[in-house]
């Protein structure tokens, strides 16, 4: 198969799971600055974008995280080192899946990963997936909670506001529009901190 028809067939797929959404000039702009177009990358790390592609298609890497303007298919830098890490593609969705200790969280998990829409985080690992699950459902139940408005509560609360914030980057437009809504970004630490006051240091 042609780079080309490759290339058409990533389109269609990216299309599939995001939508048709128009990339703004900013959009483009946010995306050129915090992803890497997959033929550099490949180029860099001596890896053959049509392999990689290849290897997207069948469901054995993510798809890119976004499509830009002029098709070029946008990649996090980090793209192989977690296949890397587990020894190679073929070995990747079972290391993947055993970070989680129910096999079904493991498999929705992983089909979340391939479909390339983990851009909510700098660095896409089990344990930063985990992770920010786990400080958004605190985020989240923090107003619920009976101490909600005590000044350790406040403290406690923009502690995991802040460790949020260090993972996930600053998202763009499009983002709202193919999540069908704000991202966690826009709830849980936008939000949050304008609902809830950074406490005064004393």
């Amino acid at each position: 198969m042609s780079t080309t028809d490759l290339k058409r067939q990533l389109a269609d797929r990216f299309r599939e799971v995001n939508g048709e959404h128009p990339m703004t000039d900013a959009d483009d702009a946010y995306v050129s600055a915090q992803f890497t177009v997959l033929d550099e990358l490949c180029a860099v790390h001596g890896r053959d974008a049509d392999e990689a592609r290849r290897l997207m298609l069948g469901r054995r890497l993510p798809l890119p995280g976004y499509l830009r303007s002029d098709g070029a298919e946008m990649v996090p830098a980090d793209l192989f080192s977690l296949a890397d890490e587990a020894g190679g593609t073929h070995r990747l969705e079972a290391w993947f899946t055993a970070h989680w200790t129910v096999p079904v969280v493991g498999e929705e998990e992983w089909d979340s990963y391939l479909s390339g829409r983990y851009v909510c985080l700098h660095s896409v690992t089990p344990a930063a997936i985990r992770r920010k699950d786990r400080l958004t459902a605190a985020i989240s139940a923090a107003p619920h909670e009976p101490t909600a408005g005590s000044v350790r509560w406040a403290v406690r609360l923009h502690a995991l506001i802040d460790e949020l914030d260090a993972l996930e980057p600053a998202f763009t437009a499009y983002d709202r529009l193919r999540f069908n809504g704000p991202t966690s970004r826009d709830t849980c630490i936008d939000a949050m901190r304008g609902r809830f006051p950074r406490p005064e240091r004393r």
